[in-house]
C-alpha cells in the first residue's frame, strides 16, 4: 500500500471509519445503542474533525466516559496518530493515571506505527515519544505537577483520570495552546469508579461548561448477538433486553458474561454499564434527584431564611430557603463564589429578589465567623452586622447537622421534607457526592478503620456546611436570639 493512500485525509465520518479499518486494522463501533450514549466512532470523529473551521465550536475539550474493555485507550492512540499524521506541527502529550497507563496508550501508538507508518517518522521512535517528519510530536508525561507545568502543546490526552492526583489534573488544564494547524484541546478519558471522584466532578462541570461528553457502555462495544442464541438462557438478559441484537462491537459475549460472574452488582453497573457508581460511603445516600429536586418558586406567605458559609480561597456560599408550618423545607437558590471580599458578596446577596433586609426571618452563618482576624481586628459576623444583616449562629457538632439533614431527606417513615430548586446545582452535586474518607486511609498503621466525620475536600463540604447551619439554628435557639426560628 502506498504512502499516498495513508496520507489521503478522510472527509466524512464514514470515510474515517473505513480509513481506520483499512490501514490500522481496527473496526471502530459506530452505533449508539443506549439513548443517552454515543458511539466510539463519534468520539474519534470529534477529535479528528475538530480543527476544520466550519466545524469549530466554543469548547473544544472532550470527556470520554466508557466501560472497562471499551477500547478507550486504544481509540485515544488512534486519535493521537491521526492528529500527528494529518495536522503538521501538532504536538500531542499523553498523561496517564499512572506510568503504566501512559505506556499502554503509547504502546498502541507504536503498534500502529509498525503497520507501515514508521516511514513518516523523522527518526526511530523512543520509549518516551516520537517525532514526525512534518514536525508533529508525541511525548509521554509522568504523573507529576512538575512534568506537566511548562508544557505548551495542542493536544493533551489524559487516560484514566479517575486515578489522577487532583493537583496534577488542575495543572494540566493550563498546558494546551492552538497552532495554525490544530486547535488546543484536552481530553479526559476514564471509567467512573466513585460518585465523588475526579471523573464525576469533571462530568458535572462539563455539563455546565459545554464540554463534549462521549459516553458508551458494554452495549456499544459488545459483538452482535446471533439469533441462534436464546435470550431466556443468557445471563446478560436482565440488563441486555435485546440490546446486543443491535450491537456492532468487538467484545465477545462470553467474555462479557465472564466479567459479570466475577463482579459485584455495584461494580458491574459502574464499570460495564456506565451507570452512576455505588453510593457506598456517601453521607446522604438516600438523596435522589428525581424525588428531591423540583421546580420551586418564592412564596411571600412563608418565612424566608438565608444561611452562609464564609470563604475567600474556599467558596463563599449562601443558600435561600423557606419552611412551611408543617416543617417542609424548600431551597430556593444558591450563591457560590471564590476570591471576592465579604462586602462584594454581600452586595450580591442584597440583589437577590431585591427584597429589603426586614423581609428575612433570619440569616444564619458559620460560628467561626465570630473570630477576629489578626490584621483587621474585626470578624465576618461583626462586618455583616455593620452592613445591616442580622446574622445568627450556633455552635454544634458536624454529625448533629448531618443527622438533621438526613431526617429531612427521608424520615423514619420514608417521607421527604427537603426539596431543592434546579437553580442550586452546586448544592445538589454536594448532596450527591459528600462522602466519608476511605476507611483504608483512616488509620496510619494500615489497619482498616472508619470515620464518622465526612471528608473535608474543599468542594462538596461548603454547600453542605451552609445547609447544616440552617438546620442547626432552626432546631434550637440561635446564639443571641430569644426564640427558635
Amino acid at each position: 500500500m502506498s504512502h499516498d493512500d495513508r496520507l489521503k485525509r478522510p472527509g466524512t465520518k464514514a470515510q474515517l471509519r473505513n480509513y481506520v479499518r483499512s490501514h490500522l486494522r481496527l473496526d471502530v463501533p459506530d452505533r449508539r445503542i443506549c439513548d443517552d450514549h454515543q458511539s466510539p466512532l463519534d468520539y474519534l470523529a470529534h477529535g479528528f474533525f475538530l480543527d476544520a473551521k466550519k466545524r469549530r465550536k466554543t469548547n473544544s475539550d472532550a470527556i470520554v466516559w466508557a466501560n472497562r474493555a471499551g477500547g478507550k485507550t486504544q481509540l485515544a492512540s488512534v486519535a493521537t496518530l491521526l492528529d500527528c499524521l494529518f495536522k503538521p506541527g501538532c504536538h500531542v502529550r499523553i498523561l496517564g493515571g499512572s506510568g503504566e497507563q501512559s505506556s499502554r496508550l503509547y504502546n498502541y501508538v507504536q503498534h500502529f506505527l509498525n503497520l507501515g507508518y514508521s516511514d513518516f517518522l523523522d527518526k526511530p521512535a523512543l520509549k518516551s515519544g516520537c517525532v514526525f517528519k512534518n514536525g508533529s510530536t508525541i511525548e509521554m508525561l509522568t504523573q507529576s505537577a512538575t512534568s506537566v507545568r511548562g508544557q505548551h502543546v495542542q493536544k493533551l490526552r489524559c487516560d484514566e483520570v479517575e486515578l489522577f492526583d487532583p493537583d496534577v489534573l488542575a495543572a494540566a488544564k493550563f498546558t494546551t495552546i492552538s497552532s495554525s494547524s490544530a486547535r488546543a484541546s484536552m481530553e479526559m478519558i476514564s471509567t467512573m469508579h466513585k460518585p465523588y471522584g475526579l471523573m464525576s466532578r469533571e462530568v458535572a462541570q462539563a455539563e455546565r461548561s459545554g464540554c463534549s461528553v462521549f459516553k458508551w457502555c458494554l452495549w456499544e462495544t459488545i459483538e452482535r448477538c446471533s439469533s441462534r442464541r436464546r435470550c431466556d438462557a443468557c445471563e446478560l438478559r436482565p440488563d441486555c433486553q435485546g440490546k446486543a441484537r443491535l450491537a456492532r462491537g468487538y467484545l465477545k459475549i462470553e467474555d462479557a458474561i465472564a466479567l459479570m460472574r466475577r463482579s459485584s452488582r455495584a461494580s458491574w453497573e459502574a464499570e460495564m454499564l456506565c451507570e452512576r457508581p455505588s453510593r457506598e460511603g456517601l453521607v446522604f445516600s438516600e438523596f435522589e434527584r428525581d424525588v428531591h429536586v423540583q421546580s420551586i418558586q418564592f412564596n411571600p406567605d412563608l418565612p424566608l431564611y438565608r444561611s452562609i458559609d464564609f470563604g475567600f480561597v474556599n467558596p463563599f456560599v449562601c443558600l435561600w430557603m423557606q419552611r412551611t408550618a408543617s416543617g417542609t423545607i424548600f431551597i430556593l437558590d444558591e450563591y457560590v463564589r471564590r476570591g471576592l471580599p465579604l462586602a462584594a458578596n454581600v452586595r450580591a446577596l442584597e440583589e437577590w429578589l431585591g427584597l429589603p433586609e426586614e423581609s428575612y426571618t433570619a440569616t444564619f452563618c458559620d460560628p467561626a465567623g465570630q473570630q477576629r482576624e489578626g490584621l483587621s481586628g474585626s470578624s465576618c459576623v461583626r462586618e455583616l452586622r455593620a452592613m445591616g444583616i442580622r446574622v445568627r449562629y450556633r455552635a454544634s457538632r458536624i454529625t448533629e447537622g448531618i443527622e438533621l439533614i438526613r431526617s429531612a431527606i427521608r424520615n423514619a417513615q420514608g417521607t421527604p421534607s427537603l426539596f431543592i430548586s434546579p437553580r442550586c446545582p452546586r448544592l445538589i452535586e454536594a448532596l450527591e457526592c459528600y462522602h466519608y474518607p476511605d476507611p483504608r486511609s483512616c488509620l496510619p498503621t494500615g489497619r482498616r478503620g472508619g470515620s464518622e466525620r465526612p471528608e473535608k475536600d474543599g468542594v462538596y463540604d461548603h454547600p453542605i456546611d451552609a445547609l447544616r447551619y440552617f438546620f442547626i439554628n432552626t432546631k434550637r435557639r440561635a446564639y443571641g436570639g430569644s426564640r427558635p426560628y
